[in-house]
Order: structure tokens, then C-alpha cells, then sequence
């Protein structure tokens, strides 16, 4: 009760802040001195100013306007898909883009155009000293702040649209065609620009915010943070001379706008920045996380078992708001019918209302298989594991009472597996901690957690989604649902970073196996070193020895820890893997079977389509190339 007392009070901040007329701010542009003076003439005002700034910060807990919905980790049915799915399908299109951060576009929520949120960045970062009742300190922090942010709002439209203006300061109204029509920039000029932009910002940020009204306000520990990410996306192969894609992209000067000679000495970068995010966040306090909380009463004998205890650390890792690994959520979450956790919300058949408990959320079938074995081996790699047969059923044993039901059947794929794939994923026969109960999962049709003839809310692929799902949330009303800070990133991912560019850079040492095992230590399995050199459990012994090996664990990895975040659909298109991992089948178990033999049956439940290497990029609406002609479209649209 304390906890989500608290929270609602650290949310307060934004919440308040963001219901401060968004339009009519938009409408103030820099010619109206007037509004703007206005606007800075009084600290109170700033913070609205200063609160508008971060309101562009996207969605990721919104089902129609997040990415996390995107990739190949999950899907829904028909009736129910956000265009993120629609844009996976291969609905994209220039005449209508589908979620366009660089014109803005309508989910659950409107996620305004990410070049209105550098606009309202510069304008705080060129008026703020207007103030009269503030102290400098104070102006230069929120300066920093707003510069932080533009530099984020510049990478994240790099992320998805490659080679993108640099928009330093707003354009006056007196400018002329040349000045408005503003080109392209070459790519490494925009990464160059991002990371200058962040490193004047850390100047001037606070080491750490930690105050609870402050919370999700950026501090150095974040902008070290990002630029670890901004950098990783440098390097990688989609950006680093990718002369097989963009050696023909230039701007209409003819100007080539990559860089199309492989630079290894981007991922030196990488590693340099990466490090000194570490120890920035370690140094104020930013851990691994180990939850700490009460253990339920039907968990307490459960408890002393380190596999249950490790699938708490997961199931808490996302939701437990502002833990010790989240280096920066978003604190705005959606307030909405629309959030992600609504959709993933298992169904309590005995409730008196499933208004906030959708169920439609499914992780494929794919993303079952993903994770692994108790060995900590890929599925196909585990000798141990029956993985021709995976899709047979089999009784469920004594062993396996803690995971699923103890008497009851289910496909072997679900049995033996990693901590990690029990507390992300909810199966047919399997247990489930949700609305603060154990439940017996009968996801059959017709039974409680299956297909039922009288709704269109159901798991088309015969999984639930648990990760994101506070595991106290229940869905008699929204008021039930525990809202947390969907992370941005945490601590995990910048041992990830670490552990890819030093391999990149060096090929295997102790230093990547190191930063692998930290993440590997807290899910419960074997170190890499152990996993891979056994030939007794694993087909392809010192793997992990090799520089090509090691580059596919360490994807693999990253593709576990960091699933159902957000992260999956960037890193499958910076790795130029998108024809393998989106331009296959989603797959999933025949739901509309009751029959257990019928329900185990593999079948196709929905499209994936990827054109390479037009999709690696999104398109620029013909509607933008009309208003400035000096833009060129990205290849292939």
C-alpha cells in the first residue's frame, strides 16, 4: 500500500504538468515574442514549458502507439491490432506511414511528432534565462535538461529514419525557402551532433535525481546511459558502412549520406562510453536487481527454492516502480484502457467485471522457444533437451510441481526451461501469480484461460504474456492495474552494450564472459563458460570461443533479457537481420481446439513480411517531401 501510495505521488509531477494545454503551447512559435515572454516570465510557467519538453517521450506502455508490439515477440488477433502489427504485415506506406514519429501519428494516446518536441526543446533552451525567479544554477539545470532531450529526440528519429536533419535551433519566421528547407544530414554528422549535444548537457545535469517528486527527470547517470546506446547503434552493421544498402543513398547535392567503410574503431567508442556509464550508475547506487518485497502466503514454503525465487526477480524487474536497476522509465505511464498491461492482464473468470483484464497480448510461438534450457542453452543446442519431440506432450512431474501442474500434461517445449521463460510466459497447464493468487492455467478452448465463443479477447497463439503484468495488478478496474515507469533503459542493458562492442572490438575475453555472467547470475543459470564447454549437455562445445559464436550468444542473450522492453524490432534491423526474423510465419498452438492432442498441434496464426532493404528504414510521407522539397525519401520508398 505504501509503495503505490508513493508512486502515485511520483507521478504526480507529470501527470499535473502534462494536462497544461499541449496545444496551445504548440502554438506559441518563435516569432511571438510576446506568449513567449509570457510563457519565461515566471518559474511556475517554465515548468510547464520544461514538463512539455519530456511529454514527447513515446509511449512504450501504450498498445497502439508503443513498439513493443512490433517485431516478431508477439501478436493479436485480427480484430485487435495496433498498427505496429499492421506495419509488420507490410501495411507501410508513404501516402499513409504507419507510427510516423517524424509527422506524429494517433495510438491510444497521440504521439505528437518528435520534431514539435525539438522545437519546444529550443525554445526552452533560448528563453529559460528570461526567468526572474529563478537562480542561474537552477535555469543552466533545466537548460541541460531540454539539451539532453533534443539530443534523445535527434536519435530516436535516427533510429528509424537513418540520415535526418539537424534541427540546433528553431527557424526564425523570417527566414527564407533556403533556410526552411533544411537537408539531410549525413549520418555520421547526426551521431556526431547527438553525442556532443549529450556530453554539453552532463555539464550541467545533476549527478543523480533521486527526490520522489523528480523522479524520471533526466540526471547524468541517464545521459551517460543513452549515449552508450546512441553509440552501439553507430556501430553497428546496419550504420557502419552498410555499403550493400546505401552505397546509391545520397542528398541532392550527391553526397553520400553513410559513411560505406566499416569503421572498427566505432565499437572502441562504445566500449569507452559503456564503461563509464557503469561506473556512473553503480557509483550512485543503480544495481542488479534482487526483489526484496513480501512473499505471498501461498509462496512462503515456495520460497526457499532459488528457481522461485529468481522468477520474482523477473516478474519485478519491469514493474516494480523506480527499483534499483531502472535507469530511466518514462514517468508519465498511460492512464488509459489502452495500456499494455490491460491487453497482457490475465482474465479472473470469477471477477465481477473484466473491463481492465483484456487477454489478448500473446507472446509466438517463436519467443517460446527463444529462451533457455535450465542449462542455460539455446533449446537446440541442449543435448539434455528433447528438442525433435519439443511439441509433444508429456506428463507433467514432480519435479516441474513449482512451474506447472503436477498430474496434468502439457508440450515438452514448456518443461525444463530457464527461470526467465517462467516468469515472462504463461502456458497451458502452467501456474500463474496474478491478481495476488496462484492460479492452474487451463488455456484449452472453452476452459478458464482459453478461447471462449462469447468474446474476441483471447491468446491467439496459446500463450499470455507475464513480464510486463504487475503481478498484484487485477483488472476489476483500471484503479486495480499497478502503474510503474515502463522502463527506457535499465543497468542490464548497458552490461549487454559492454559485453557486444568489446567482442566486436577484440573478439572473446573475460571482460564480454564477465559482463554476460552478471545477467546470467541473476537468471538463475550456469555461467557462459560452464554452458558452452561441457560436450556432455551442449552440441557445439567452445562456441563461446569463437568471435562469430560469441556474437550469436551474446544476440541471443540480449533478445532474452531485454524481450517484451521494446528493444527486439531495433536490434533485428541495426543487426540487417530482418529478412531471417521478419519474413516468417508467426506461429502459435490450434487455440480453437479443445482436444488436447488438437490443441498441441503447431499452426500458422498470423503474417510477418519484411522487403530488405526498403523496411530497414521507414519512409518520410510524401506529405513532408511536398512541404520541403530539399528532403530526399529513403531507398526503396
Amino acid at each position: 500500500m505504501k509503495k503505490s501510495i508513493l508512486i502515485r505521488n511520483v507521478f504526480l509531477l507529470f501527470f499535473t504538468l502534462m494536462t497544461f494545454s499541449c496545444e496551445d503551447y504548440l502554438d506559441i512559435v518563435p516569432d511571438r515574442t510576446q506568449e513567449i515572454s509570457l510563457l519565461f516570465n515566471r518559474r511556475e510557467s517554465a515548468f510547464n514549458a520544461l514538463a512539455n519538453c519530456y511529454s514527447y517521450l513515446p509511449k512504450k506502455d501504450d498498445i497502439y502507439a508503443s513498439f513493443v508490439v512490433a517485431s516478431d515477440e508477439v501478436t493479436t488477433p485480427i480484430q485487435k491490432e495496433p498498427n505496429s502489427i499492421k506495419l509488420m504485415k507490410g501495411e507501410q506506406s508513404v501516402s499513409n506511414p504507419k507510427m510516423s514519429f517524424w509527422s506524429g501519428f494517433s495510438g491510444g494516446a497521440y504521439q505528437g511528432s518528435i520534431w514539435e518536441a525539438i522545437r519546444s526543446c529550443n525554445i526552452l533552451i533560448e528563453n529559460i534565462d528570461l526567468v526572474i525567479d529563478m537562480q542561474q544554477q537552477e535555469k543552466n539545470e533545466w537548460k541541460a535538461e531540454a539539451k539532453f532531450l533534443k539530443a534523445y529526440y535527434h536519435f530516436l528519429l535516427l533510429t528509424y529514419y537513418g540520415p535526418i536533419p539537424i534541427v540546433d535551433v528553431n527557424i526564425p519566421i523570417s527566414a527564407d525557402d533556403s533556410e526552411v528547407r533544411i537537408e539531410r544530414e549525413p549520418f555520421d554528422n547526426v551521431i556526431n551532433y547527438i553525442v556532443e549535444t549529450i556530453d554539453e548537457s552532463i555539464l550541467n545535469l545533476p549527478l543523480r535525481v533521486t527526490g520522489s517528486n523528480d523522479l524520471g527527470r533526466v540526471d547524468q547517470v541517464i545521459a551517460k546511459s543513452i549515449k552508450s546506446r546512441v553509440l552501439l547503434y553507430s556501430a553497428s552493421p546496419l550504420f557502419n558502412g552498410n555499403s550493400e544498402f546505401y552505397s546509391g543513398f545520397t542528398n541532392n547535392d550527391g553526397e553520400n549520406l553513410f559513411n560505406l567503410n566499416y569503421d572498427a574503431q566505432k565499437w572502441q567508442l562504445v566500449v569507452d562510453a559503456t564503461e563509464e556509464a557503469i561506473m556512473a550508475a553503480t557509483g550512485q547506487g543503480v544495481s542488479i536487481y534482487q526483489y526484496t518485497g513480501d512473499i505471498p502466503t501461498f509462496d512462503e514454503t515456495n520460497y526457499i527454492n532459488p528457481f522461485i525465487k529468481t522468477q520474482y526477480d523477473y516478474r519485478y524487474v519491469v514493474t516494480d516502480p523506480w527499483n534499483s536497476e531502472l535507469i530511466w522509465g518514462n514517468s508519465s505511464p498511460v492512464n488509459s484502457w489502452w495500456r499494455l498491461q490491460s491487453g497482457a492482464l490475465m482474465k479472473n473468470p470469477t471477477a465481477s467485471s473484466g473491463e481492465a483484464a483484456w487477454q489478448w497480448i500473446a507472446p509466438t510461438l517463436r519467443m517460446a522457444e527463444l529462451f533457455y534450457t535450465k542449462n542455460g542453452l539455446p533449446i537446440e543446442n541442449d543435448l539434455t533437451f528433447d528438442y525433435n519431440n519439443r511439441y509433444d506432450v508429456t506428463p507433467i512431474s514432480f519435479i516441474n510441481r513449482y512451474v506447472a501442474q503436477y498430474g496434468q500434461s502439457t508440450a515438452k517445449l514448456n518443461l525444463d526451461r530457464e527461470p526467465r521463460f517462467y516468469s515472462s510466459l504463461t502456458f497451458d497447464r502452467g501456474l500463474n501469480r496474478s491478481w495476488g493468487e496462484l492460479w492452474n492455467l487451463k488455456m484449452r478452448k472453452g476452459e478458464s484461460h482459453g478461447r471462449n465463443a462469447n468474446t474476441g479477447d483471447y491468446l491467439i497463439t496459446g500463450y499470455g504474456l507475464k513480464k510486463i503484468v504487475h503481478p498484484d495488478s487485477e483488472g476489476d478496474t483500471y484503479d486495480k492495474l499497478i502503474r510503474y515507469p515502463f522502463p527506457i533503459i535499465r543497468l542490464s542493458e548497458l552490461y549487454l552494450n559492454l559485453a557486444e562492442a568489446l567482442n566486436e572490438l577484440n573478439g572473446p575475453s573475460q571482460q564480454v564472459y564477465d559482463a554476460l555472467n552478471v545477467i546470467r547470475d541473476r537468471a538463475g543459470i550456469p555461467n557462459i563458460q560452464d554452458s558452452w564447454s561441457d560436450s556432455s549437455i551442449t552440441s557445439d562445445p567452445g562456441k563461446h570461443t569463437d568471435q562469430v559464436g560469441l556474437r550469436d550468444i551474446i544476440r541471443h542473450e540480449r533478445l532474452i533479457e531485454l524481450c517484451f522492453e521494446g528493444h527486439r524490432y531495433n536490434d533485428i534491423r541495426r543487426w540487417k537481420l530482418g529478412l531471417e526474423y521478419f519474413s516468417t510465419q508467426v506461429k502459435g498452438w490450434s487455440v480453437d481446439e479443445d482436444n488436447q492432442s488438437d490443441f498441441y498441434n503447431v499452426i500458422d496464426v498470423g503474417l510477418r513480411a519484411f522487403n530488405s532493404p526498403r523496411d530497414y528504414l521507414h519512409p518520410i510521407s510524401f506529405n513532408e517531401l511536398n512541404i520541403n522539397p530539399s528532403l530526399v525519401q529513403n531507398p526503396g520508398w
